[in-house]
Formats: C-alpha cells, sequence, structure tokens
C-alpha cells in the first residue's frame, strides 16, 4: 500500500495547509496553481525565494518551436519539438523590511499558511515574521479573473504587531524567465518594448526567432497599484527584459498596508503587436472593478460553474476533496471559450509532455464536458481538430501514407514530438479523434457536426487506416505491424488488439454514416473505397486466446513471463522510476488500460462474462502508471460489482495529485486525466450509459459512503442525480419529459422519480 504523505489538510472545498515544506515545494506549487484558460500558473509565491522551486507562468496557445535533436535522424520526423514556454512573471512583489528582503527560504515564519479556495479559485499565504527592528504579519492573495479573462489581481497586506519599520516594496513584471523541462538556461523571448506613464507601466516582449517559419507570439502586460484603495504612482526603473515600480511606506505598531496589484496581459494571438500597449493600458483604467469588487464578481462567475459541476459526497471528505480539486483544475484550464484551443495534460502547472494537445481531450475529457457544459463546448474541442485536417493529411505524407495522421503533440494540427516509438507508432490515438464524434453524435444527437465536418475527418482517418494495414496470405486476415499500444511499456509490437479493433471501427463507423448521409456530407467517397473499408473491417484480425477466453493484448504476449504487480517488491514501484526500459519492455506489467480501453469504449458489444475475464487476466499486471488508468479500470470493476476495486480505482484517479501516486506531480499536474474521477462516479458508480437516445443508469453506493449527486445536461435536459443508502432520485430540473432505463427498466421522467437503490451486483 502507498504510504501517503500530505502536504495540505482534508477539506471539502480548500487544499490548505499550515506547514511550508521546503523540501517539497515544488509539488506544493503545482497543487496550488490556477488558471482561467487565458492564462494560468503555479502557486509560486510573489515575494522572493531563493530555495528550489519551480517558477512557471503560462499563457494560452503561446509556444514555442525547439530543433528535434536525434542522435540518429530518421525519415518522417517532425522538423521540431514544440513546447509551452513560460512566459512574463507578473506576480512578483520583492519586499523589503528595514532593508532585510523577505525570503521565506532564509526566514523561519510564523502562524504559516498557504491555501487554494476552490470556490472562487482565490490562492492566499499568510505568515508572520519576527524581525530585528519588528513583528510583522504579511499575507497574500491572488486569483486569475474568469470573468475579465486577460485580467489578475494579487493583494498584500502588511500589518505591524509590534515595533516600526520602513517597508519597501518592488513590483515587477519580468521577463527574465526559463524552461525547466527542457532547453534549460535559454531564454526564449526579446524585449520589444517597456514604458511607464503616470501609475501604469507595460512591458512587451516577442519569442526569439525560429528557423521553421512559426509564428513568433508578442506578449504585453501592464500594471498599476492602489494603496489602501488609492491609485499610487510607483517610481518606475527599467531593467533588462523587466519594469520595476518602486513603493515605499514606513509602519508603526498597529498600522496596516493593503497594496493591491492590477494586471492585464494580452497576447498576439488576440491583438496584433502594434496595438497590444495601447489597449493594455486602455483595459486597465476601464477597469470599473478593483480588488474586493473583482474577487466577489469571481465568487459569483465560479459559483455558477459549480451549480452546474459539482458532485457531493457524503461520508468520505477525501473523495469530496479529491472531485472537487479535479473539477476546479479543469475548468480552470478549459471551458471551451476558444475553439482555437485544446486541453493540454500539464495545463497551466507545468512544462512536462511539451504542454501540447494529446489524445487525452478525445479519449478522457470529451465526455465530462458533454455532460457539464454546452454542446458548443464539445463541438469547439472537435472543431478543433476538423481545423487541423490538413496538418493532419501532413503528417501521414510525411511517413507515406494516405489519409489523415492526427498527431501524438501538437500546437498547431502539425506533429511536434520527437519519441518514435511514441510519435509514429501509438496510431491508435487516429481513432480515439473519430470516437469523439461518435460520443458527440451519440451523446447530444445532433448530427449536423458528424454530417459535414465529421465526415470530412472520419474519411480522411480511414484513409489512413486503410493504407496502414496489410494483408496476410498465411492468415488471410488484415493487419497492422509496428505500433505501440496505449500500454507505452511496450514499443513496436503487432497486431495490438485495441489497435485494431478501433481501426476496424472507424472504417465501419465512417462507412455507414457515409451511406446514411451521402447525400448531405461535403466530401467524397469512392465506391471502390467503401468496398475495400468494408473488406477490411471484415476480415481484421484480432489476436485471441480460446483456453484462456480472452482478447490478447498482442501476437507475443502471452509468451512474456506472466506474473502479477503483486509479486513485485514494493520499492520497485513505480517501474518508470526503478526500472531500465529494457527491462520495463520486456516485462509483462501494463502502464494504463489497453485490451480494457477498447472494451470500455465499446462495451456493449461484449458479454459480462468476456469483460470479466479480460478484466481479471489483466488488471493484477497493470500498474497504474499512466494517470489515465484508474478511470477505466474503476468504471468496469463496477460494472461487474468488485466495488472494493472500483473505489480503489476511484481514490486513485481522484487524488492522484493530491496524494502525488506516480511521484511525479511536483513536474505539474495530470489535467487531462483529472476526468477520471468524475467519470468513476457518473459512468462507473451510477452506471450512465446512453445508447441510441436511451439513457440509462444501474446506479451502487460504496459502503464507505453515505450519498452522492451530480448534475448531467443531457439533450436539452437538466437533470440531478442523487443516490442515498436506500433509494436513487433523479429530478428533471429543466427540459421536456425523458424516457430513462433505470436496473434495466423502462421509466419515464416527467418531474422526479425515486427508485429503490438495488444493493446486489451491478447490472450490465
Amino acid at each position: 500500500m502507498k504510504q501517503i504523505k500530505r502536504l495540505f489538510e482534508i477539506d471539502p472545498w480548500k487544499i490548505r495547509t499550515t506547514q511550508l515544506d521546503k523540501e517539497n515545494l515544488r509539488l506544493q506549487e503545482s497543487l496550488t496553481s490556477i488558471g482561467n484558460g487565458y492564462m494560468g500558473m503555479r502557486g509560486n509565491f510573489e515575494e522572493a525565494y531563493s530555495g528550489d522551486h519551480h517558477k512557471g507562468t503560462y499563457l494560452a496557445g503561446v509556444w514555442y518551436p525547439d530543433k528535434t535533436r536525434v542522435g540518429w535522424w530518421k525519415n518522417g520526423y517532425p522538423e521540431y519539438f514544440g513546447k509551452v514556454i513560460n512566459a512574463v512573471d507578473f506576480i512578483s512583489i520583492d519586499l523589503f523590511v528595514d532593508d532585510q528582503l523577505i525570503d521565506l527560504a532564509a526566514l523561519l515564519p510564523e502562524d504559516f499558511y498557504w491555501e487554494l479556495d476552490m470556490r472562487n479559485g482565490v490562492v492566499s499565504r499568510g505568515y508572520t515574521l519576527t524581525l530585528a527592528s519588528c513583528k510583522i504579519r504579511l499575507s497574500f492573495e491572488r486569483f486569475l479573473s474568469i470573468t475579465k479573462n486577460e485580467t489578475a489581481y494579487i493583494r498584500l497586506t502588511a500589518e505591524m504587531l509590534e515595533g516600526t519599520a520602513d517597508i519597501r516594496i518592488i513590483s515587477k513584471l519580468d521577463g527574465n524567465v526559463q524552461n525547466e523541462d527542457s532547453n534549460y538556461d535559454e531564454h526564449f523571448w526579446n524585449q520589444i518594448d517597456r514604458h511607464f506613464h503616470q501609475e501604469i507601466g507595460y512591458l512587451t516582449t516577442k519569442t526569439i526567432p525560429n528557423p521553421f517559419g512559426i509564428e513568433q507570439f508578442t506578449v504585453t502586460a501592464a500594471m498599476r497599484h492602489f494603496i489602501d484603495g488609492k491609485a499610487v504612482v510607483p517610481d518606475y526603473h527599467e531593467d533588462t527584459l523587466a519594469l520595476h515600480g518602486h513603493l515605499s511606506a514606513k509602519l508603526s505598531q498597529g498600522e496596516k498596508l493593503v497594496l493591491d496589484k492590477e494586471v492585464i496581459v494580452l497576447t498576439s494571438r488576440d491583438v496584433p503587436e502594434a496595438q497590444q500597449a495601447e489597449q493594455a493600458v486602455t483595459k486597465l483604467q476601464q477597469l470599473d472593478h478593483h480588488y474586493t469588487q473583482a474577487k466577489e464578481a469571481q465568487t459569483k462567475a465560479w459559483s455558477q460553474r459549480w451549480k452546474l459541476a459539482d458532485v457531493t459526497i457524503e461520508g468520505d471528505a477525501e473523495a469530496q476533496q479529491g472531485i472537487r480539486f479535479n473539477l476546479f483544475q479543469l475548468f480552470s484550464t478549459y471551458y471551451g471559450e476558444d475553439e482555437r484551443l485544446n486541453i493540454g495534460p500539464k495545463g497551466f502547472t507545468g512544462e512536462k509532455y511539451g504542454g501540447a494537445t494529446y489524445w487525452d481531450t478525445e479519449a478522457y475529457a470529451v465526455p465530462l464536458y458533454l455532460a457539464l457544459a454546452k454542446p458548443e463546448v464539445t463541438k469547439n474541442l472537435l472543431r478543433y481538430r476538423h481545423n487541423q485536417l490538413p496538418q493532419a493529411i501532413h503528417n501521414a505524407q510525411q511517413q507515406g501514407l494516405k489519409g489523415a495522421l492526427y498527431p501524438m503533440v501538437t500546437f498547431t494540427g502539425v506533429e511536434c514530438h520527437n519519441e518514435w516509438e511514441i510519435t509514429f507508432e501509438e496510431i491508435h490515438r487516429n481513432g480515439a479523434i473519430a470516437y469523439a464524434i461518435y460520443n458527440y453524435t451519440n451523446y447530444t444527437g445532433d448530427t449536423t457536426y458528424l454530417k459535414k465536418e465529421g465526415l470530412e475527418v472520419l474519411a480522411e482517418i480511414a484513409r489512413f487506416w486503410a493504407d496502414r494495414v496489410h494483408f496476410s496470405k498465411r492468415k488471410n486476415k488484415y493487419m497492422i505491424h509496428g505500433v505501440t499500444g496505449p500500454n507505452e511499456y511496450e514499443n513496436n509490437i503487432n497486431n495490438n488488439w485495441y489497435t485494431n479493433t478501433i481501426a476496424a471501427w472507424v472504417l465501419r463507423y465512417t462507412r455507414e454514416n457515409y451511406l446514411s448521409y451521402r447525400n448531405e456530407a461535403s466530401v467524397a467517397i469512392s465506391e471502390d473505397e467503401l468496398a475495400k473499408w468494408k473488406e477490411i473491417a471484415d476480415n481484421m484480425y484480432f489476436p485471441t486466446d480460446e483456453e484462456l477466453g480472452i482478447f490478447v493484448q498482442h501476437d507475443t504476449f502471452l509468451d512474456k513471463e506472466l506474473m502479477p504487480v503483486s509479486e513485485l517488491p514494493a520499492n520497485d514501484l513505480p517501474l518508470n522510476q526503478h526500472w531500465s526500459w529494457d527491462k520495463i519492455l520486456r516485462s509483462c506489467f501494463i502502464k494504463q488500460a489497453d485490451v480494457l480501453q477498447g472494451i470500455y469504449f465499446f462495451n456493449d458489444s461484449f458479454t459480462k462474462e468476456e469483460k470479466q475475464r479480460n478484466f481479471d487476466f489483466y488488471e493484477p499486471m497493470t500498474v497504474h502508471e499512466s494517470s489515465l488508468s484508474p478511470s477505466i479500470h474503476a468504471i468496469l470493476a463496477a460494472e461487474l460489482g468488485m466495488e472494493e476495486k472500483a473505489v480503489e480505482m476511484y481514490q486513485r484517479t481522484a487524488r492522484l495529485d493530491l496524494d502525488n501516486y506516480n511521484n511525479d506531480t511536483e513536474d505539474g499536474l495530470h489535467i487531462t486525466s483529472m476526468t477520471g474521477s468524475w467519470l468513476a462516479i457518473v459512468q462507473g458508480f451510477a452506471q450512465m450509459k446512453t445508447d441510441h437516445g436511451q439513457l440509462s443508469f444501474a446506479p451502487f453506493l460504496p459502503k464507505t459512503w453515505k450519498a452522492y449527486s451530480f448534475h448531467i445536461n443531457y439533450r436539452g435536459r437538466l437533470l440531478f442525480v442523487s443516490v442515498t443508502n436506500d433509494q436513487v432520485t433523479f429530478d428533471l430540473l429543466e427540459g421536456a419529459p425523458l424516457s430513462i432505463s433505470i436496473y434495466e427498466k423502462n421509466e419515464t421522467l416527467t418531474d422526479k422519480l425515486q427508485i429503490p437503490l438495488r444493493k446486489d451486483a451491478a447490472y450490465v
């Protein structure tokens, strides 16, 4: 059992601690990250900190193409590796008390606290310092506005408890930032302009030139300050890639100083470089809400989000905190406003994975956003891929293939990841892009996207699969060799069951829908293509083992030394931090759901017995070292009536970062996998499914919980579902009456419906 060292208290709405853990500060910074979809940052200190930490501020859609560096070049490699880059630091405030720099790495704070309030996205800290001449209480608050998303608010409060001291403040806009994940010590920004006039100062920076013709980004940050509610004019100083505003005051015992810093950040994604400075200054001048009023508006706006999204859990405070933390971070990263954006695996919390788009969005995020946001939000995620269809075609051509290959990692649609075994063998992600179109259509009942843009995307993905397969004369079957399945702990394998399954499904699904909507479609598919796709799908090879009654992960999987994870020494885990890559690749251990991912996607295609046999065979060998793994296992375990395993996997996905399960959260949070905790409850414990317009449930209540409840949007209706120890209640809050299936019995929901909770085995 993992030994958990918790850095924050268990609280239903807060991430809170009274300990400054200097050994684990990076982890604390990750867990107090905030964002508003437009920009975000790690939980860094405003004041100076000279100890080990990871300073990070990131802007949505702003990135840099780094030259792909490999020892042995292979044809087909992308030209560059895309990475999110650390942007201008606009929160920094150097603070001096009688000329002593406040630096918690060198000082011993008393009465320390640090918290993230998930009800409104406000991060606050406070502590008392006893210095040579005085005793002073310092408090900090900040938030990124979700009502005016270019805007950040920072508040510093200094209260003199004993003595008298001179307070000197240096408020900064600082472009001297670096990335930690790669290109260490490299600077990505050049200064374009900096200026100050009266109370407002601004800094404009631009990404350094690149050799690939990729657009450079220009960013302008502007700031102004208030002391005790009154605008002040700092003494501005210019520095290399920075602008500093100096302020000072004298505080005696019982006196207090409140400094508010307001910041506007604009990027060339929205405002041309030549107009940025003027617009940033104007936007600051036009802010009608200052700190207190802006915080009230922030709280009100988040309250509206929580009204729909909140999942309540009674009887398990850890589970409650986990689901709320994950939902908060998801909606801080992406709320669907901008179809040019997608959901990066680290969001605004770190630089790992380049900060770019992965297949996680389509496979794991789409179901949540379908239920907890307007349909337009998911449609924007689909449009993101449609807009990048020409680039996906380019990616396929780079490999000498027809059709479209959607990238493993991207900012623009062009592949920008350079690990061959992942980037060019993990092609199953192409199927996830298609599955998202199905998921949207199936859930909403809206076929308008499918008929036009959807079929354009599906046709090119189908063309890719038709070209990527080969025909085995010996087996008289179509096969797909040289791939990496969802289990990234195996590379260059043949006939991954999941990959072959989703490829055949795409060919069938595209063909069927084209035949249904060809008169309305905006793409043309020839009869020869349609016939070929049917032939391939009907004759695809799927490795199976009749004796075990399982779908075999790939051709040679059963030739490995098979053993459960439970037989490994505890200090071998996580494998990726203790074993060589060679040893991992030769082992039977599975990083995440692979065969079980296919069973989850195509659930109604398999019998309960097939699901049980495959789950019993593969889960014991799964180390869950991918953040995407626990939720799929939780859902299937719940469906199979394996409550203890379902709850274990829920706990793992809900508190993956809060409890640092895989010892890697200091690099940033696992944003896209955070949907897993919601999926585990709604699709797992409540067994919510939808197929051909029929919404169904078969809820159970974990023994350690007293109750849980959630809302969902479904085809113009708003439902509230509540599960207690003795009954399940469905409330239709908005929309027309709805036919639903509960424990396989059809019911009509017109207002409120109460059903006795079934306490026997879960139903399939």
